[in-house]
């Protein structure tokens, strides 16, 4: 995977210095320069940016597109922002509500939970493993004026190194490709903890030049291995938290085992286009009609492991002395569609009808004295629905309702949602969500050559989330706030000796979050805070319930003609102390534990980040707090957070 890596480096590397070399020896000034338009960008002067191209003279910011699932369009951003710091990480989004292990690429703890947009469809289970996976609605599409690409690298631990390259281009105006692969590798500072990851990715997108077809797709394939030691034996966790001076190498801590790993392979094949059937002026309204047949077809397939050369008493009794655990998914989505674009039903009005199928797997049948677990789960389903989108006046309604009407599941969803937009101060959006679905597969039924981990649940029910949610965001202010209510009937969780269980009360669940951010001259001070509480179901759902993330920095361009944009400051992190989840490698979940309470410690990183030109470089020195904070730090029972550390990253943007 290292070869790969370095591979793709060096050849977009080349590839896009051969031609900015070209651009600068053969063109000629046309106007302000993409560089200038990003010193100005910070100025809101977003609309006179210019790229000098060769062949295609000039071109505009706008020209570079990010097109995501839902079809909203945002533009290739290279400034240095805040939020980009939040989001320097390898799994690229903003970790405010989780927790990391010490090791790149291990799991995340949950600090906090989102059930909005959950499918009615069941899935696999490991959801350790999914903090990094990238899903259908993850996966963006683009249209560029000339070829573009984009590098992102971070320092690992002890050996370590992530790389995520990308390359889109488009062949002509209405067909666009890209391919893109993330790689990590790090060994981990403790034994056994080696992460190994590759994410390959390729999408396209087509449109006729009348644009009565369009067509996009994809092709994803996943592999993550973690090699796993099941955190810090007792003796270990008595020297680690004295701070024993023979002890700060890691890796001389003992570990519950040195001899097992979990691996998830994954591959999803996606594909959605549309024809117009006709398209007309509106005789009354003077708007166009559109009238649209489309169809969406999604194949994925997912295999998990769990291997140990020997089996540990620490796990429990096996059958056999080497284990060799596997299950697998494969599930196909076929959905049709007929889609009514037109002033009478006031935007866009759609009616479909989804088949799906599903195949859960493992080796064989388990005869147990309890009974048997069966080797399949296996059927399909059909279901169908409607969503409406429109815009009245200032405000932007969403409805979504889909029920399964025949088959092997139970499950429908519905999903009402109303935004107020304020001109350009601020959106208002309100949220309800109902979600009746079958718990995940690993709940239902499991194998493993350990005997405590065999279970048939045909019993269990479908779980049955209601979601209520505000959003108010004024960017203008720098200000944000959101609030959820969640209320969800029996919930399926694993317990302390991490079976599936069923909760026979109602889960009750608050969730208040809101970020300002104040600037004083040259320094700013972004603020995030978080209030939970969990009005019932307290004893099956742990949560930290105040959480809050500060950072104070200073920012200014450096030197003559403003070559050098600089960021540089602190940032906080504190959750108050609650029964936090331990984690089980063997089912890559999180179980309950009523033994210890974890957090109330603080976490503080000093950062450096700086642009020059499309290049934004991250030095980041975490956990300083280490040092005289006391060894309390945990990501989860017997699982310590990082030591002090220092890091290093960049992003690279090229427009060849």
């Amino acid at each position: 995977m290292r070869k790969i890596i370095i591979n793709c480096f060096l050849i977009l590397f080349t590839i896009s210095s051969f031609a900015q070399k070209e651009r600068l020896l053969k063109s000629k000034s046309l106007g302000k320069s993409f560089d200038q338009y990003q010193r100005d960008s910070t100025n809101n002067d977003f609309n006179k940016g210019e790229i000098e191209v060769e062949l295609d003279g000039k071109t505009h910011f706008t020209d570079y597109k990010i097109i995501s699932y839902n079809l909203d369009t945002t533009y290739i951003d290279t400034t240095l922002t805040m939020r980009k710091d939040y989001k320097f990480n390898y799994i690229r989004k903003d970790d405010f509500e989780l927790l990391p292990f010490h090791n790149v690429g291990q799991t995340y703890t949950n600090l906090a939970y989102n059930f909005e947009g959950d499918s009615f469809f069941p899935k696999m289970g490991a959801r350790a493993k999914y903090f990094n996976f990238k899903e259908v609605e993850d996966i963006d599409y683009y249209e560029v004026a000339t070829p573009t690409s984009e590098l992102a690298y971070r320092s690992g631990l002890e050996q370590g190194q992530v790389l995520d390259a990308l390359l889109t281009i488009n062949t002509s105006p209405e067909f666009n490709f890209s391919f893109a692969y993330k790689g990590l590798r790090s060994l981990g500072k403790y034994r056994n903890t080696l992460a190994s990851f590759g994410n390959f990715r390729t999408t396209f997108n087509y449109r006729t030049k009348n644009n009565r077809y369009y067509a996009r797709g994809h092709f994803v394939s996943h592999d993550f291995l973690n090699k796993e030691n099941g955190g810090l034996t007792a003796e270990s966790i008595i020297a680690f938290e004295a701070d024993d001076p023979n002890f700060t190498d890691r890796g001389r801590l003992e570990v519950n085992y040195t001899n097992a790993e979990n691996f998830l392979i994954a591959k999803r094949y996606h594909l959605e286009h549309d024809f117009k059937v006709f398209k007309e002026k509106d005789s009354i309204k003077g708007k166009p009609s559109n009238f649209k047949v489309g169809h969406h077809y999604t194949y994925k397939t997912k295999h998990y492991r769990f291997n140990q050369t020997t089996a540990t008493a620490f796990i429990g009794d096996a059958f056999q002395n080497e284990i060799n655990d596997n299950q697998g998914l494969r599930t196909m989505n076929n959905l049709v569609y007929l889609e009514l674009e037109s002033p009478i039903v006031l935007g866009k009005l759609r009616a479909k009808a989804t088949y799906h199928q599903f195949d859960h797997y493992f080796n064989g049948i388990v005869n147990l004295t309890s009974g048997t677990v069966d080797a399949q789960l296996k059927g399909s389903t059909i279901s169908v629905g409607a969503d409406w989108n429109a815009t009245v006046k200032k405000f932007n309604l969403k409805a979504d309702i889909s029920s399964i009407i025949s088959g092997d599941l139970e499950g429908n969803s519905l999903m009402a949602a109303a935004t107020y937009k304020k001109d350009s101060l601020f959106n208002l959006t309100a949220k309800i969500s109902i979600v009746s679905k079958s718990p995940n597969f690993n709940f239902l039924h499991y194998q493993s050559d350990y005997i405590a981990y065999n279970w048939q649940n045909d019993n269990f029910k479908n779980e049955e989330i209601r979601n209520l949610s505000f959003e108010f965001i004024a960017d203008k202010w720098n200000l944000g706030a959101s609030a959820s209510i969640t209320q969800i009937d029996n919930y399926t969780y694993f317990d302390v000796d991490s079976k599936p269980q069923q909760a026979n009360e109602s889960l009750n669940y608050l969730k208040l979050k809101a970020n300002k951010s104040f600037t004083v001259g040259k320094f700013t001070l972004d603020n995030t805070v978080m209030y939970q509480k969990v009005a019932k179901g307290e004893a099956f759902f742990k949560i930290p319930e105040l959480i809050t993330r500060n950072s104070l920095y200073y920012s200014n361009y450096l030197f003559k003609n403003k070559p050098l944009y600089l960021q540089t400051g602190f940032t906080f992190k504190y959750f108050t102390k609650y029964q936090m989840n331990a984690y089980n490698p063997l089912l890559s979940e999180f179980n309950l534990q009523n033994t210890a309470e974890y957090g109330g410690y603080p976490l503080v990183d000093f950062f450096v980040n700086a642009q020059v030109r499309r290049t934004r470089l991250y030095l980041k020195a975490e956990n300083i707090t280490s040092f005289f904070s006391g060894r309390n730090y945990y990501a989860s029972p017997l699982n310590p957070y990082r030591d002090f550390t220092v890091r290093f990253g960049l992003v690279w943007n090229f427009f060849i």
